[in-house]
């Protein structure tokens, strides 16, 4: 759908790939970061109040822009990935992946079959432009980029196995959930956090798969990078306008006033 390249032909250049998130489920939040020179976006329906038709509006407002959509689902239901896939989501990113079989079952997700399980409604769907795209069908498959994401304890002592599975282009190293799963809520900057990120990142790589991974500190993206992290999200919408407000009312408006 996009005319841009597909998200796992970005992850085989030299160069690392930086994006960030659109996490507001606004169109025009979108298109204005859709146009900032960043190589993705992560539009997020798991943390983020995305729908099916908030999603769409997205993915139009951006489709003019050199920059790749990725899509991350609540979760990896099949039926909500055939949804998203149907209205031209080429991208996808899978939280919460634990085993091998869940990352199978996502790659069962967007594959036709017999490869896969994914339904056929090419008539009914932007994907094809309403079968307008008459080799759509033949050729989808090839055309979706498949990432998932390991965020627990759980999934790092099964990461190589995750990463292994045929389909998965790229492993996302999910910080703030893993914090969380090894008692460091909300500290993702903790050391015991980091290690276990850049270990990951440094043996998949190792393996010859690209990783990713999110952080919103500088020195830490860079250390990251310095791992071998081959996608990475720098920041986001909401957490931009955020701290800018808040930079705009310490600016002009005393701190006794604000109280």
């Amino acid at each position: 759908m996009s005319k841009s390249v597909p998200f796992k032909e970005l992850l085989r250049r030299d160069r690392p790939q930086v994006g960030m998130w659109v996490a507001t489920g606004n169109a025009y939040c979108a298109e204005i970061c859709a146009g900032s020179g960043l190589d993705w976006l992560l539009i997020d329906a798991e943390h983020a109040p995305n729908d099916l038709r908030s999603i769409l509006a997205q993915l139009q407002a951006v489709d003019a822009y050199p920059i790749v959509p990725v899509v991350r689902p609540p979760v990896g239901d099949p039926i909500f990935i055939k949804q998203l896939l149907d209205i031209g989501v080429q991208n996808l990113l899978i939280p919460m992946v634990d085993s091998p079989q869940e990352a199978e079952a996502a790659v069962q997700a967007v594959r036709y079959p017999p490869r896969g399980v994914r339904g056929v409604g090419s008539a009914l769907g932007r994907a094809s432009r309403w079968n307008r795209d008459g080799a759509y069908l033949q050729g989808a498959d090839e055309s979706i980029s498949l990432l998932v994401q390991i965020e627990s304890r759980a999934a790092l002592r099964e990461m190589e196995a995750i990463a292994a599975v045929d389909g998965v282009d790229g492993v996302f190293m999910g910080p703030a959930d893993l914090a969380a799963s090894l008692g460091h809520i909300g500290e993702q900057e903790h050391p015991e956090v980091v290690a276990a990120v850049e270990s990951s990142v440094r043996a998949l790589s190792a393996k010859g798969k690209a990783v990713g991974v999110n952080a919103f500190s500088e020195s830490l993206v860079r250390r990251y990078l310095g791992a071998g992290c081959k996608f990475v999200l720098v920041g986001a919408d909401v957490t931009l306008l955020a701290r800018g407000s808040e930079g705009l009312a310490r600016t002009f408006i005393d701190a006794e006033e604000r109280r």
